[in-house]
């Protein structure tokens, strides 16, 4: 049952996220970012890591009587091994080199909290970058445009030239799946398109 007075509380600092939200026609009632410790657990899956992630951002959320909070979390996964966020463009490069040529995962989960409860789901989209060359590694880690990004690369930005396939879906690799975001909103009470 939808409830035209909830409030949507986005638990995430990233202007891509909130980009995505408004294709919804959403525009968040507050952004409260919670601050985590996102390191991985030793042996942890890269799928159970970032359905972890997203549920520990929404249990650290508030969440008051009225409201409802989004939180998310996106990962890039080669087989067990997870691509976090790079420190430095030593380690940013070091990932596109594993990834580069290949096919890796796209592991964004969402979590939405209601005052009875958190829900999460998560969404896993298989992308395939080209070989890349020297040059275009360099090119790229100078555009800094890997900082602050799962994998060390954004598929909206200037590393869109190097996808040549995604089987799944294209939001959920740039930060929130929108179908799955949507469906779960509007189960938890969020109404969307009124």
């Amino acid at each position: 049952m939808s409830n035209p007075s909830l409030k949507l509380i986005l638990g995430s600092g990233s202007p891509r996220r909130l980009e995505l939200l408004a294709q919804l026609g959403l525009t968040p009632f507050a952004v409260r970012a919670p601050d985590i410790n996102e390191d991985p657990m030793p042996a942890e899956k890269p799928r159970d890591y970032v359905k972890r992630m997203a549920r520990q951002k929404a249990e650290a959320s508030v969440c008051g009587a009225d409201e409802i909070v989004l939180c998310a979390d996106t990962t890039v996964a080669v087989g067990r091994r997870i691509l976090g966020k790079p420190e430095d463009a030593t380690e940013a490069e070091a990932f596109l080199r594993l990834i580069s040529g290949r096919r890796h995962k796209v592991i964004t989960a969402i979590a939405v909290k209601t005052p009875t409860g958190v829900r999460v789901k998560d969404v896993v989209t298989d992308v395939k970058m080209k070989r890349l060359s020297d040059a275009e590694m360099t090119g790229y880690i100078t555009t800094q445009d890997w900082r602050g990004k799962a994998g060390g690369y954004a598929i909206q930005g200037p590393a869109s030239a190097f996808i040549t396939w995604i089987s799944g879906s294209y939001s959920a690799v740039v930060g929130l799946p929108l179908a799955e975001t949507a469906a779960l909103l509007q189960s938890s009470g969020l109404e969307i398109w009124t």
